[in-house]
């Protein structure tokens, strides 16, 4: 008879990391320059930023790999959101490009990623990587080559067009190496290709990559209630920061605005929260809206409704400086039942109150609405809105009025109004308990209110939530410069 007082099977081997996938997927040819040295010295001085960098990637990282691999791409794009944004999925550089794919307003608007007063896609993991994959796909269709493909993304593909064209037409090289280009983007492939390096042999450089399981980390949970966010967090069981480092595209403290809502969860919470979304009783939605009346300030309804000033701006996304005029929805605490707080949050438009300065600008022969939006980076429906107008057509010398951080110098336009800061040193409002934290730099068919919420079963890293289809041949700069996350 055997003494042992337990015996255990053999366990299964542990999943294989994620990083030797990656490896083998390595399909780019190196760069070996001094600008590639310089930046893998950068990274290795840096190891807290290293780590930091790879404890958000764990979150991400395993999707990001199953799409590239899908459209059979190279495995250092997969790498690439390191570069824009330190896998930091609230970054947002000076010029307004957002997200870990750090997409500009008007290019995420072209490729599907909605940014309204409730959510911004251009944050929302999924969609963003769905855009980004899908934008980069084309420019590897328009160039041929995958380094020319990143400067696209990069400098805007219509400026590497061009610089291929002028190179042509002198008889010069026309791959990466060769075309005159901006410093952040002759930078941009020597970063990726450190990054690279290290990731392929982090024991050369001294680098220590945590483990990240080569398996989901995230599953889909498809609801279509309003929620708090705080309250889908305590179903889920996970602090708040967490459930927003999954689901980072949500704007407000309440999750409303669409039909359809999918959150992004831990694989190992998501069935948790279907089943007690499904039993609870509690109020889902504590905010109502409310229309500011004549004569109102702001100072009096936040004490109205139990606020200070400082946090309903920051509830409502509205700078300090900014105006809010009579009529304007605002989102507050609810006063009565939850269900009637969910009504107001239907039947009301919820609008942004503009940030930036406000001007007038002669329409130019051969210009469209479209491009004046787009280089201002508003959309056209603004543009209509402020102007009066009903249609997307414009006359040259017709006068428009527009408000963007992107304002022309002082002596092309007539300032008005508005907020003259500048835009790199945007006023950024205090956070109030129970709003979403600030952003910074470091649908289906209508389903009914007690539909039970729907948990995506793949584990290949694929979801059904996808964006619009992308538009294609549409030649917009993605930004003129990234934010990386510390």
């Amino acid at each position: 008879m055997s003494s042992a007082v337990a015996e255990l099977e053999p366990l299964p081997p542990p999943a294989e990391d994620l990083w030797a996938r990656v490896r083998r997927g390595f399909a780019m040819p190196d760069l070996d320059d001094a600008l590639v040295a310089k930046w893998e010295q950068w990274y290795v001085s840096r190891p807290d930023y290293v780590a930091r960098m790879i404890d958000r990637s764990r979150r991400y990282l395993y999707y990001i790999v199953v799409e590239v691999e899908q459209r059979r791409m190279p495995l250092e794009i997969a790498l690439l959101p390191m570069v824009e944004s330190a896998f930091n999925p609230n970054a947002i550089s000076v010029s307004r490009a957002s997200g870990i794919w750090q997409f500009m307003p008007a290019t995420g608007t072209h490729y599907g990623l909605k940014q309204n007063f409730w959510f911004d896609s251009r944050r929302d993991v999924v969609a963003a990587t769905e855009s980004a994959l899908t934008y980069l796909q084309k420019l590897h269709g328009d160039f041929g080559d995958w380094q020319l493909a990143l400067a696209g993304y990069n400098w805007g593909e219509g400026n590497v067009a061009r610089a291929i064209a002028r190179n042509q037409q002198s008889g010069l090289p026309t791959d990466y190496a060769g075309l005159r280009m901006p410093d952040e983007t002759r930078n941009y492939l020597p970063k990726l290709q450190a990054l690279k390096n290290i990731v392929r042999d982090p024991e050369k450089y001294g680098v220590q990559l945590s483990d990240i399981p080569d398996a989901p980390y995230f599953a889909v949970v498809k609801i279509a209630r309003k929620i708090d966010v705080k309250v889908a967090a305590q179903l889920a069981e996970m602090p708040v920061d967490e459930f927003l480092y999954l689901n980072p595209q949500h704007n407000r403290p309440v999750i409303a605005g669409a039909d359809e809502y999918a959150l992004l969860l831990p694989i190992d919470k998501a069935e948790l929260f279907a089943a007690k979304l499904q039993l609870t009783n509690q109020p889902l939605v504590s905010w109502q809206a409310y229309r500011t009346k004549n004569g109102e300030t702001m100072q009096q309804i936040a004490a109205k409704f139990g606020l200070e000033v400082e946090g309903l701006r920051a509830v409502n996304g509205i700078g300090a400086k900014a105006k809010v005029p009579v009529g304007h929805t605002l989102l507050v605490p609810m006063q009565g039942s939850a269900d009637a707080a969910s009504d107001t949050l239907s039947q009301a438009v919820f609008t942004t109150v503009p940030q930036g300065r406000t001007f007038y600008y002669r329409v130019k022969q051969g210009e469209t609405l479209a491009g004046i939006a787009t280089r201002y980076s508003v959309s056209s429906a603004d543009l209509r809105r402020w102007n009066g107008l009903t249609k997307d057509s414009v006359v040259a010398g017709q006068a428009l009025r527009i408000t963007s951080d992107f304002a022309p110098s002082a002596g092309k336009a007539k300032q008005v109004a508005g907020n003259t800061s500048k835009r790199a040193a945007k006023t950024v409002p205090k956070r109030t308990a129970g709003t979403i934290p600030t952003r910074t730099t470091d649908t289906s068919p209508r389903a009914t209110g007690s539909a039970k919420p729907k948990v995506a079963t793949k584990t290949s890293g694929k979801t059904t939530a996808k964006p619009a289809p992308a538009k294609k041949d549409v030649p917009v700069a993605k930004k003129a410069g990234a934010a990386a996350g510390g």
